[in-house]
């Protein structure tokens, strides 16, 4: 095999992702002021402006618990929940939304044995 062929066979190589069996926080972030470009893009009225909670966790339908448990922990409300895919959007004031990000990490470690994302903010 030649130099040039060894470099294209490298050169088309892919990386294949997937979610391997378990229960994960896979993120779990806080956009405190987000710009208001955003709001129209993720599709969010005007009522429901504010800071914006992203978490993704693995098993997807975990999503159904973490909004449950989101909305009981402060007065945020849902922005999405998608039991397919792990994702839940949540808005409010600042400190509700971090209560309820914080509040769904603690509950699904402590109660449910989830390995746990660190909390970021932007």
């Amino acid at each position: 095999m030649r130099d040039e062929e060894v470099m294209d066979a490298t050169a088309k190589q892919r990386i294949i992702q997937e979610f391997v069996p378990g229960k994960q926080v896979t993120l779990a972030h806080i956009i405190a002021n987000p710009d208001e470009p955003l709001y129209a893009k993720l599709g969010l009225t005007s009522k429901t402006r504010g800071a914006i909670g992203v978490l993704t966790l693995t098993p997807g339908e975990a999503a159904v618990i973490a909004a449950d448990v989101a909305t009981k922990a402060s007065g945020v409300e849902l922005a999405f929940v998608d039991r397919f895919s792990g994702s839940l959007l949540v808005v409010g004031r600042l400190t509700d939304v971090e209560s309820a990000v914080r509040g769904v990490v603690e509950t699904l470690e402590g109660v449910l044995g989830f390995t746990p994302a660190p909390l970021t903010r932007t």
